[in-house]
């Protein structure tokens, strides 16, 4: 089992900066590929960013495509998500993932191929 606890969320004007961090607790945290989706308010959830187990290679939803950049540090089992030059459209709530199944992360990746979710954090971007 994993739990993940996110954190760092708040209230934020267009063009600022937030970086949220997921903790991570249970079995070893270096051992599965990581991610953050988001689900805006009446919306459904949809992915943000993951990062692989193996190599550290990432990939990101074009909607954040050099804006936001994920990040892991697994002596620390944390995983990190800085969000720069934020968007009044980024206002979500976020939620940091877990997937056993990935390995390498090479594409988008869909909510079935998650194994744990954290209970998520608000991010509100007022214009």
């Amino acid at each position: 089992q994993v739990q993940l606890v996110e954190s760092g969320g708040g209230l934020v004007q267009a063009g600022g900066s937030l970086r949220l961090s997921c903790a991570a607790s249970g079995r070893t945290f270096s051992s599965y590929a990581m991610g953050w989706f988001r689900q805006p308010p009446g919306k459904e959830r949809e992915f943000v960013a993951a990062i692989s187990w193996i190599g550290g290679s990432t990939y990101y939803a074009d909607s954040v495509k050099g804006r936001f950049t994920i990040s892991r540090d697994n002596a620390k089992n944390t995983l990190y998500l800085q969000m720069n030059s934020l968007k009044p459209e980024d206002t979500a709530v976020y939620y940091c993932a877990a997937s056993m199944k990935i390995v390498v992360v090479t594409t988008t990746l869909a909510e079935r191929d998650m194994d744990y979710w954290g209970k998520g954090t608000l991010v509100t971007v007022s214009s």
